[in-house]
């Protein structure tokens, strides 16, 4: 994915490059995305030195048991929710010791689900001073919704650890 993307190779560039001048560490957890941000992040040289690892949670109990979101609150909001988002980041976050966290949630079609549109997704990221979320309503098939997924997260990733500076 990321061989021939200008747009997402700059935002890569810009992520990895604010974390390695600062000797902080990135975590992910994915949803919809289902492992593409972390394997977009691993195709940059270099990146361990940041990116500690991430989780694939597609199963909405695998949100509660592996990312630490409340159990209460998946069942209040439903996994396809900004709150969810927030706490998928913010658990990724703690339960990996990373600096910042990383989430995607959503519906990447073609189907609704649970009533819930497709190219509904949230993107959120976590860091020792905030938790920004964002909400998608893309459009396309599974493919376009997922890799837009993809760039909108890391997006808000490299905004957050920018703003985050001292």
């Amino acid at each position: 994915m990321a061989g021939g993307d200008a747009e997402l190779e700059v935002v890569l560039a810009r992520l990895v490059g604010l974390l390695k001048d600062r000797g902080e560490t990135l975590a992910t957890a994915e949803s919809l995305t289902g492992g593409l941000v972390g394997g977009v992040l691993t195709d940059v040289p270099g990146v361990s030195a940041v990116y500690r690892g991430g989780v694939v949670v597609y199963a909405t109990d695998l949100k509660a048991k592996l990312a630490g979101v409340p159990e209460d609150l998946l069942a209040a909001v439903g996994p396809v929710h900004p709150d969810t988002a927030a706490a998928l980041a913010a658990g990724v976050r703690e339960r990996l010791e990373a600096t910042y966290g990383l989430a995607t949630t959503g519906v990447a079609g073609p189907d609704p689900q649970a009533g819930i549109e497709a190219g509904t997704v949230y993107v959120a990221a976590a860091g020792p001073g905030s938790v920004q979320v964002r909400k998608l309503q893309l459009t396309g098939d599974r493919a376009a919704v997922r890799r837009a997924s993809v760039l909108a997260v890391l997006e808000l990733g490299a905004t957050l650890v920018a703003e985050e500076l001292d």
